[in-house]
């Protein structure tokens, strides 16, 4: 009966630690995740910057952050409804994308006002 006893237990440990673990790696997957959306949105700030600066559209680019990630930035159509794609990839691997379909006004500090967002579609 000890026997048995012992053994429930430890198929119960077991089972609660195994439990954990996935929970964890649920837990990994989902901050990576966030910051690969993040490392994304900053890529497509960093192209509304570019294009309140400057009167003509920016080609595409990449950045990098000195944390690790990376981020590349696509500009299709022209002034003043461009869309913009920023992918944005973790150290760890992870990707996601920000698609921002957008109006620039034409006078001033060139406004920019968003039509549409997509987030990893």
């Amino acid at each position: 009966m000890v026997v048995f006893t012992i053994a429930l237990l430890t198929a119960f440990v077991v089972g609660m630690l195994e439990m954990n673990y996935e929970q964890i790696q649920i837990m990994r997957n989902e901050i990576f995740a966030a910051q690969a959306l993040a490392i994304a949105e900053g890529g497509l700030a960093d192209a509304f910057a570019r294009i309140r600066t400057s009167s003509a559209l920016p080609g595409n680019f990449s950045g990098s952050l000195s944390g690790g990630g990376s981020y590349n930035v696509t500009i299709a159509g022209s002034l003043p409804d461009p869309n913009i794609t920023s992918t944005g990839t973790s150290p760890q691997g992870y990707q996601a994308r920000v698609q921002a379909d957008i109006t620039v006004g034409t006078t001033g500090t060139y406004i920019i006002r968003v039509d549409k967002l997509g987030i990893n579609e």
